[in-house]
């Protein structure tokens, strides 16, 4: 084994204390209005993000794949959603066997892999639309969180 379950779930956790510092630190009335190159406003990349982790997590601990659609919603609402889910992936993750992680399934009824691989997928989009945030940030003049400070 590579890296234990408790050292993933902490892995992963460090990155979603570092995506909330992103969203604590984007103005309000830019949240869902400013974006670069015609990408995404960050308020959109975060709504995605919550709609990909916990769901994730649930199916693959419970094999029930469906996400809520989410919408704009004020800073303060994307925040309280951030943090529930925070807890709720927590407690999600320990009813995962650790066998689990070399199962197969198919998230969302289209994308098939190992368990590890979706949950790599998880994280690594969280970390690609973070990076956005921060460009976004910079592009604001506001200096973005440490990307090192988990």
């Amino acid at each position: 084994m590579f890296i234990s379950s408790a050292a993933t779930l902490d892995h992963w956790q460090g990155h979603r204390r570092l995506t909330r510092r992103v969203i604590e630190a984007f103005p309000e009335d830019k949240l869902f209005t400013f974006s670069v190159g015609g990408m995404r406003p960050f308020g959109a990349l975060a709504l995605e993000l919550i709609g990909i982790g916990v769901p994730m997590m649930r199916g693959i601990v419970t094999d029930e794949w469906t996400q809520a659609a989410r919408n704009e919603a004020p800073k303060a609402e994307l925040l309280r959603l951030w943090d529930a889910d925070t807890e709720e992936l927590t407690r999600l993750w320990k009813q995962m066997p650790e066998e689990r992680f070399q199962e197969e399934r198919t998230a969302f009824g289209q994308w098939p892999g190992k368990v590890y691989v979706l949950i790599l997928y998880a994280i690594d989009n969280e970390i690609h639309h973070r990076g956005q945030g921060t460009v976004y940030l910079r592009a604001l003049g506001i200096e973005p969180p440490a990307f090192y400070e988990r």
